[in-house]
């Protein structure tokens, strides 16, 4: 029995990141099993077809109960909230 995986080369957030503690690092839950590259820049969308409003490093994954919960780093943000 296999386990669905979805590979993922940008961050949709649909505007559920919650921010850690008044620095540069949000935590983010997708359902399902996701799987990121850490520690290099990717593009953080709100939606797929959205322009990129920043640029973030993922420094931790976490896959648990069927889902994926990463946290990542602000390195550029494109826009002003």
């Amino acid at each position: 029995m296999g386990m669905p995986l979805e590979l993922n080369t940008i961050i949709v957030t649909k505007n559920k990141e919650t921010r850690l503690e008044s620095s540069n690092f949000y935590k983010l839950r997708k359902d399902g099993y996701r799987l990121y590259p850490l520690d290099i820049p990717l593009e953080i969308r709100k939606t797929r077809e959205t322009k990129p409003v920043a640029i973030a490093k993922i420094c931790e994954l976490t896959w648990k109960e069927g889902a994926t919960e990463i946290t990542y780093e602000l390195i550029d943000l494109n826009t002003v909230n």
